[in-house]
């Protein structure tokens, strides 16, 4: 689908006012965002109450990533605001705030359920079916590509109002008028927000809103000066203080009068079924109200949540499952279907393969990986009426109300759902099994309901980062430059299959089922991305298993840049290349890369990655709609009697134009320990549809102490914002692995990197 970043963002930003533009038809929304008493809503974004608080709506989860800042930062900036005076709320579920980019990236996983508009929905029709879906999912980053434009035309529509307010007052052009820290000012005269607000209602904004010169930024700082955390932040989180005082809602803060709590037990992978269990087991249960039967779980509703898992572990039910997931048979598919199977052609440049004469390959494996978050599942529900009232930390809140509905058998709007925080995701919220569970245990008890699932229930049911196989091979020049280069991926076409989980609502075997033998690029993607290798192929071998899958902070640049950089750190060290300089050798025209290279290699005084050093380098750039994310890491590693050890990592990131330097700073630290728990643990592995790791201690996360130092700088730019979130995963992995091989000579080509060896072991 040949999609531009212009079209695709022009139907982004229409999302700042009510009036969208259909295929068949004009759309008019009405106004999603109710006024309090007192308060003002402009449009869909922003409200102005009379104490002169500007609230804004921001329609994506906040899990951390510091999208509840960032919107309203770009509204504040338009508008002229106060930032000391700017709250924040959840946006309701409504087709005014359509992620149309995340909808035009995903287009493949909801395309099948078009019917006859399948083959080429054009943009139009993508942003259609993006705000007669209500898609808002957040995912991928996409949270300024999507919103930014839709933000500052809501804060420059309101800074008109306000100025057009101003100026009748004054009998002045309001054109004359300027905002500034939540007043409207004209030469001596000055009036604040909240005595304009009700007024500049009633006044329209020029079409197109009078946007400031300049978009939303804040200056990188020269290389070395991180920010300064004790000084004052420009734009501080507007979160962070409820953080630090513990008032902060997330899903296991609701409360409600009457509340109970529920516990529950899921059956092993995968399509089990509940065989029976003994109630009278938990008869003695002090705190339990009832128990409650679902087709694949048994859930406990007690006074408390304790006492509801106690129950359980006394009743002990016992499930039936028709096809266990285990970890031998997912490895020897994965080693079948990488070695024989038939690939699929997803990603080619130059010539392909075609020609191909390999001088070497190398094989690579990731074990399936949990997103291992801080807060597990939780979910708060009360039916009454034939309506259900959700509160839920969801990434996809419109697939929850149509999971829930469709459970209870209800209409798509008899389901309320109220968006709460996420103590964490990594994209585990993109699921909703835990939607459909609190619906049925709510309309059972007739009470407010909160669901929690423990760390086990967690790990149980929670679908993993895909296990995948590669075999990377490359044609070479006499010097050692790779002129052609061949990557077969084998692995579960992940994406489409969690697509059929959300857009159809299937079962997880049904939509294993569904996507068997299709080919996934989004699942395999990243692999050709950086170099500017003359020809080269990848196939994707999709793999039929068992073990429902789905995506994982990084996507499949997670593993992918794994293959890759590992793979030309060892092209490199057999031919014996300094493996900076061949990298620049091979990025063509990419000068932002080399500038970022560079940058890590003067911040982390790079050394060449000589034997004995314990450096190693990996680079990575990500694309989106024309915005382009490039980092460079150095890792520092060591080892001996007690293991491995990375001591420190440095990192050079171009994000093109910074918005929020804090948080970006904030990403991409959270980024480099992201995957350095992808290249030290995360893994789990299965036997007879249960996992082998049982606890979070087992999942080998590193430590607080364990974590080294770490040092980013952020490259300036004027090119169009990339969003942090997920840049700063995929070259950490490569990294520590090629800084492994400086320190000890050992090339170690899975994930995570000691999964064949003692964690605490002596190594070589």
């Amino acid at each position: 689908m040949q999609l531009s970043r212009r079209g695709v963002l022009a139907g982004a930003a229409v999302g700042g006012g009510l009036l969208v533009a259909w295929t068949l038809m004009p759309r008019e929304f009405e106004n999603p965002l109710s006024p309090a008493p007192g308060e003002t809503a402009f449009d869909a974004w922003l409200k102005i109450a009379a104490d002169g608080v500007v609230t804004v709506a921001v329609p994506q989860l906040e899990m951390g990533q510091g999208v509840t800042t960032l919107l309203p930062q770009v509204v504040a900036m338009e508008l002229g605001a106060d930032w000391r005076q700017v709250a924040v709320e959840p946006a309701p579920v409504s087709g005014a705030y359509a992620n149309v980019p995340l909808a035009a990236r995903w287009a493949p996983l909801w395309r099948p359920m078009l019917g006859t508009w399948q083959d080429e929905p054009d943009e139009l029709l993508l942003e259609r079916w993006a705000q007669d879906n209500s898609f808002t999912a957040t995912a991928e980053g996409t949270a300024l590509a999507a919103y930014e434009g839709a933000c500052r035309n809501a804060g420059a529509s309101a800074r008109a109002m306000l100025a057009q307010a101003a100026a009748a007052r004054w009998d002045v052009p309001w054109e004359q008028c300027r905002a500034e820290n939540g007043f409207i000012y004209h030469d001596a005269n000055r009036a604040s927000f909240a005595e304009l607000a009700i007024e500049a209602a009633r006044f329209s904004s020029p079409d197109p809103p009078p946007l400031l010169p300049d978009p939303p930024a804040e200056p990188a700082l020269p290389m070395g000066e991180d920010i300064e955390r004790e000084r004052a932040l420009a734009w501080p989180r507007l979160d962070l203080p409820s953080k630090v005082d513990g008032s902060h809602v997330f899903a296991a803060d609701v409360r409600l009068p009457g509340m109970v709590y529920a516990a529950i037990r899921h059956g092993p992978h995968d399509r089990c079924e509940l065989l029976d269990f003994d109630a009278g087991r938990a008869a003695g249960q002090r705190g339990l109200v009832q128990l409650v039967r679902g087709k694949r779980w048994l859930a406990a509703v007690a006074d408390t949540w304790w006492a509801a898992e106690e129950a359980l572990k006394k009743i002990a039910p016992r499930f039936s499952v028709e096809e266990p997931v285990q970890g031998e048979a997912v490895a020897r598919a994965l080693d079948d279907a990488v070695r024989r199977g038939t690939g699929q052609v997803v990603d080619e440049r130059g010539e392909g393969d075609d020609g191909y004469a390999p001088h070497f390959a190398l094989r690579y494996d990731v074990a399936p990986g949990l997103h291992a978050t801080i807060e597990t599942t939780a979910a708060t529900a009360q039916f009454s009426g034939g309506k259900l009232e959700m509160w839920l930390p969801t990434q996809t809140p419109e697939a929850a109300r149509a999971a829930a509905a469709g459970a209870l058998g209800i209409g798509h709007g008899d389901v309320i759902l109220y968006p709460v925080a996420a103590g964490g995701s990594f994209d585990r919220r993109l699921d909703n099994q835990a939607a459909i569970e609190v619906a049925l245990i709510a309309r059972e008890v007739g009470r407010p309901v909160q669901l929690t699932w423990s760390r086990w229930q967690e790990h149980v049911a929670s679908y993993p980062r895909p296990p995948v196989a590669a075999l990377i091979g490359a044609e070479l020049a006499q010097e050692g430059s790779i002129t052609a280069l061949r990557a077969r991926v084998a692995c579960p076409p992940t994406t489409l299959e969690l697509g059929r989980r959300m857009f159809a609502n299937m079962t997880s075997w049904s939509a294993l089922e569904a996507v068997a033998g299709e080919a996934d690029p989004l699942a395999v993607e990243g692999l050709l991305a950086s170099y500017a290798i003359p020809n080269a192929s990848v196939q994707h071998v999709p793999v039929r298993l068992k073990l429902p899958t789905s995506r994982m902070r990084g996507g499949a640049h997670g593993y992918t840049a794994f293959f890759r950089e590992c793979f030309i750190d060892e092209v490199a060290q057999r031919h014996q290349r300094e493996p900076l300089s061949y990298r620049v050798a091979m990025l063509g025209q990419d000068a932002p890369m080399v500038a970022v290279l560079q940058a890590a290699a003067q911040l982390g005084a790079w050394d060449g990655g000589r034997a004995g050093s314990g450096q190693g380098l990996a680079c990575h750039r990500m694309d989106l709609f024309g915005a382009s994310g490039r980092i460079a890491v150095i890792a520092e590693a060591a080892a001996g009697e007690g293991g491995l050890r990375v001591r420190k990592l440095f990192a050079a990131v171009d994000i093109g134009r910074i918005v929020n330097r804090d948080i970006a700073l904030q990403q991409i630290e959270g980024g480099l320990v992201f995957g350095l728990a992808m290249a030290l643990g995360c893994n789990i592995d299965y036997a007879d549809g249960l996992p082998t790791n049982q606890r979070l201690s087992s999942l080998a996360l590193p430590s607080l102490a364990e974590c080294p130092e770490i040092h980013v700088t952020l490259l300036p730019s004027t090119a169009e914002p990339f969003d942090p979130g997920e840049i700063g995963v995929p070259a950490v992995a490569p990294a520590i692995a090629n800084a492994l091989f400086a320190a000890t000579g050992l090339r170690l080509r899975r994930l995570p990197l000691l999964s064949a060896l003692s964690r605490n072991g002596p190594l070589p």
